[in-house]
């Protein structure tokens, strides 16, 4: 059976560090700060913002929750993000998306200041993580996906990595982030010729497909290790990922878990993020 790559220690060991790091600056006068920024009243949100500001209860990080109706105008976003920008006790923000309809999403997203975008929404931020220079972050998604690779002790360097997807929020990003750990990259999409051939081709495989089991054992090889970013609800409410796990469980050497595996380190990410940001505030 493959090895399992759980989320847990991984998010575990980032909390550890994250609450000596806060401490250490509290003691500077700098409080570690998120600002949670949510149009509507969607409850996959409202989801996701109680675990972010659990998690960050948990390292001392404070969080400030601001709430817009859902029909807010785009100038109403816009100047809520305006006023985050400028207010010096708020390190990192989080905009959720998708924003209401008729809300043009690309004014919106790139208003937030790069050093605040501490999910990797702005252009200014995807062209750090394309060029490694940036004030902003990598999107948390695909920076826990390398934070699992680290922690496990997974080697990249020439490595064959194929990775499924080609979004901004995983994809691209983290195909970027495995060429700077000097990885040879392959990007898989819908449009690729032979598919399950690239990816059995490749010695680690990162799956953003987003559709349930969608890899399956015509696109594995032995001895992979598989980093699988899906999370889809079935029909009788349990959870599965993009790759079949039954079936990778048998050839791969390593794969993360659906759920308890990329997911769990994501929100971790983000807090670790509003840290960084704030020691680069203190750095200024």
């Amino acid at each position: 059976m493959a090895e399992l790559l759980k989320g847990s220690p991984v998010a575990e060991a980032i909390n550890e560090k994250l609450v000596n790091t806060v401490q250490e600056l509290q003691t500077r006068n700098i409080y570690p700060t998120l600002a949670i920024l949510r149009a509507g009243e969607r409850p996959d949100d409202i989801a996701y913002e109680r675990n972010a500001a659990k998690r960050c209860e948990k390292t001392g990080v404070k969080v400030k929750q601001i709430t817009l109706p859902a029909d807010c105008t785009e100038r109403d976003l816009v100047d809520t993000l305006v006023n985050l920008n400028r207010d010096t006790s708020i390190h990192g923000v989080l905009l959720f998306r998708p924003l209401p309809r008729g809300i043009n999403d690309t004014i919106v997203r790139n208003t937030l200041a790069p050093e605040k975008d501490i999910d990797g929404i702005t252009d200014a931020s995807m062209a750090g993580v394309f060029t490694g220079n940036g004030a902003g972050f990598a999107p948390c998604t695909a920076q826990a996906c390398m934070e699992i690779i680290d922690y496990y002790g997974i080697s990249c360097e020439g490595r064959r990595v194929a990775v499924v997807g080609r979004s901004l929020v995983v994809g691209k990003p983290a195909a970027m982030m495995l060429i700077a750990k000097n990885a040879t990259v392959t990007i898989c999409h819908t449009r690729t010729a032979d598919m399950p051939a690239r990816c059995r081709e490749a010695e680690i495989l990162i799956v953003s497909a987003g559709r349930p089991k969608v890899i399956d054992k015509s696109y594995l090889s032995a001895g992979q290790v598989i980093i699988d970013v899906g999370i889809n609800a079935l029909e009788d409410g349990s959870l599965c990922g993009d790759v079949d796990f039954e079936a990778a469980g048998e050839i791969a050497a390593a794969i993360t878990p659906v759920p308890g595996g990329v997911g769990t380190v994501t929100t971790s990410v983000l807090v670790k993020h509003v840290v960084e940001a704030a020691g680069k505030y203190l750095a200024r």
